[in-house]
């Protein structure tokens, strides 16, 4: 079962050093918990296991490495709460008996379409920041990390950041040959597809970032409004 590709291997384990260095072995038992029951979700979801590269790790742990590199107990666990909010939305909501209806309008999308959401994988996505935050709350130092509600809620604005510019400003692209719709610029179809909407260098793991980097927001302001 090959979880990451040799790069990806490499960018995990800088990831994992760097946050260890900083928020010691709690901070990496999070980081562990997002990556195993991501990998395994998404095992159960696809019948396979994921095959990460060095940009989709940084893309899910990068913000929690510069906040734990900065020091910020509640910043990294707000990005780890945000990356596994939105990966649990994913894999869970692939078992949804009903399709993916689009965050901004409500329309009937089909299963793997940006910015779709399903019941079924928004209560998912709720009980993966919830289980990031309950790990937080029990491993983190006393009085460095936000409240249990504060950073679950984080973790909630990440995921739900992430459907909202997949929805709207990622990148979109179409053949027009076809009219078949692609989210990568690469993708080899009749012709060259174009840029249909959205913009070109907002790809998938572009949106990860932000949704991180939401998600870390969140958990910072709110421990500053509301300190632990």
């Amino acid at each position: 079962m090959k979880w990451l590709t040799p790069g990806g291997l490499v960018a995990a384990c800088a990831v994992g050093a760097g946050v260890t260095w900083r928020l010691g072995w709690p901070g990496l038992a999070l980081l562990a918990a997002f990556f195993l029951t991501g990998s395994i979700l998404t095992q159960l979801a696809e019948r396979r296991g994921p095959s990460r590269n060095a940009r989709q790790v940084l893309a899910n742990g990068g913000i929690a490495l510069v906040a734990a590199l900065l020091g910020s107990w509640a910043g990294a666990a707000g990005a780890i709460a945000a990356a596994a909010a939105d990966t649990w939305a994913t894999e869970v909501g692939a078992f949804s008996p009903l399709p993916p209806r689009l965050i901004t309008s409500g329309r009937r999308v089909t299963r793997g379409t940006s910015g779709g959401i399903t019941a079924l994988g928004t209560l998912g996505g709720v009980a993966g920041a919830a289980l990031i935050a309950g790990l937080t709350a029990a491993l983190s130092p006393r009085g460095l990390t936000p409240r249990f509600p504060i950073l679950a809620t984080a973790g909630v604005a990440g995921m739900l950041a992430d459907s909202l510019l997949g929805a709207t400003l990622q990148a979109k692209y179409e053949c027009p040959a076809c009219d078949a719709r692609f989210e990568s610029g690469n993708t080899v179809c009749h012709e060259p597809v174009r840029l249909a909407r959205g913009w070109r260098w907002l790809d998938n793991d572009g949106v990860n970032l932000a949704a991180t980097l939401v998600g870390a927001a969140a958990a910072v302001l709110g421990a500053h409004v509301a300190p632990p």
